[in-house]
């Protein structure tokens, strides 16, 4: 990675004078980690939205300890997994959880520190990311679009963005089987959020609108990825489970 041309420590060269016991020496400069660190976030492709999300501006909702102390709860489950990285005891991380309580920002965080640690990292949307891998296969298809497949298979750590959101259909379940079972036989990191109920984490599959008594019966994981998949999911991840509802809105509607 080249330095900066304008540092005042190096002159642009990369190295800067030291002195180690009484010798002079060279070493390389800080400025081409901060060059290195600055592509990779730049590389990562995280959304706008989401590029400030860090742990210290994860807000907790006002008024209300319980979905405050769980929200807490989750975001010191993923803030130790950040921490403990490579060498946490599990590869993977996944936040699951209703909409609106902050499972991207913290996906992302996790996301950011680790590119700021010096490891390469990718944010995809799953949807887009299945849109991609499909026109890939147009020949006229843009080169990024014929890479996707390969960078999520093959990314130092890959961080898949509302996982299910995708219509079900043979292919998808293929497709999202090939990635995750490439990633675990590879031991390789996968951070996932999704919306999805998963019985085993205490999802109902159905549930009871309160005004019509009417039941619902609601995709799960399995339903939309396979219970192959979600099974090397919950084998290489570790699952932290959102039990708040959508504190975002509420806030915005005081």
């Amino acid at each position: 990675m080249p330095a900066r041309s304008d540092c005042p420590k190096c002159g642009g060269t990369g190295w800067k004078e030291v002195a180690k016991g009484g010798i002079a020496a060279v070493v390389r400069c800080d400025c081409a980690e901060v060059e290195r660190q600055g592509a990779l976030l730049d590389k990562a492709g995280i959304p706008e939205r989401f590029e400030q999300a860090s742990f210290e501006n994860f807000s907790l909702p006002r008024g209300n300890p319980i979905a405050s102390r769980a929200l807490a709860d989750a975001m010191v489950a993923a803030k130790g997994y950040a921490r403990e990285f490579p060498l946490a005891p599990k590869p993977g991380l996944m936040l699951q959880g209703p909409p609106g309580v902050g499972k991207t920002h913290l996906a992302c965080a996790v996301l950011q520190t680790l590119v700021e640690r010096g490891f390469e990292g990718l944010f995809f949307d799953y949807q887009n990311l299945l849109d991609r891998i499909r026109a890939g296969y147009n020949p006229t298809a843009g080169t990024s679009e014929r890479e996707a497949y390969k960078s999520a298979l093959e990314g130092q750590v890959l961080l898949l963005d509302d996982l299910g959101s995708h219509r079900v259909s043979d292919w998808v379940v293929d497709v999202v089987t090939s990635i995750i079972n490439h990633r675990y036989n590879g031991k390789k990191a996968l951070i996932v959020t999704t919306n999805l109920p998963d019985e085993a984490l205490g999802g109902r599959k159905s549930t009871k609108d309160a005004a019509s008594r009417q039941y619902h019966i609601k995709d799960t994981l399995t339903d939309r990825i396979g219970s192959r998949a979600r099974s090397r999911l919950f084998e290489m991840c570790k699952v932290v489970r959102i039990d708040v509802s959508d504190y975002r809105l509420r806030d915005v509607q005081r």
